[in-house]
């Protein structure tokens, strides 16, 4: 069973995540999206070159990373959520019960040994 496919994306907590992400624009270029982030697109994904990893700032308050205290979030894209997520229940993991699915895909959620939490991220067939 493949696990993890790729990260999907890094997600952090700021002071100030308009003019963090402003500075990061201004000085190394990417342009920032109306929902606050970036999208690097992969020119070699084996999906037509659809893939893409997402960089965002989140409020130095988001509940989002929750349970977790820690100030990031990494997203991992996934070949099977619903396979990797009882495989890793089947050995012993912190596997968060809530699993979203829209659009986007399909997403879950587990805490590695040190409480950080993970967003498992299964993309919408064809991306």
């Amino acid at each position: 069973m493949k696990r993890v496919t790729g990260v999907g994306g890094i997600f952090f907590k700021s002071n100030d995540p308009r003019a963090l992400a402003e500075w990061y624009r201004k000085h190394l270029g990417p342009q920032v999206e109306e929902w606050g982030g970036f999208a690097f697109r992969w020119s070699d994904d084996p999906s037509d070159g659809q893939g893409t990893t997402v960089w965002c700032p989140f409020p130095s308050d988001t509940k989002y990373f929750e349970p977790s205290s820690a100030p990031f979030m990494i997203n991992f894209r996934v070949a099977d959520l619903h396979d990797l997520l009882a495989a890793l229940r089947a050995e012993g993991c912190d596997v968060q019960d809530r699993v979203e699915e829209s659009e986007y895909g399909k997403f879950g959620y587990v805490l590695d040994p040190e409480g950080n939490k993970l967003e498992l991220w299964e993309p919408p067939a064809g991306r």
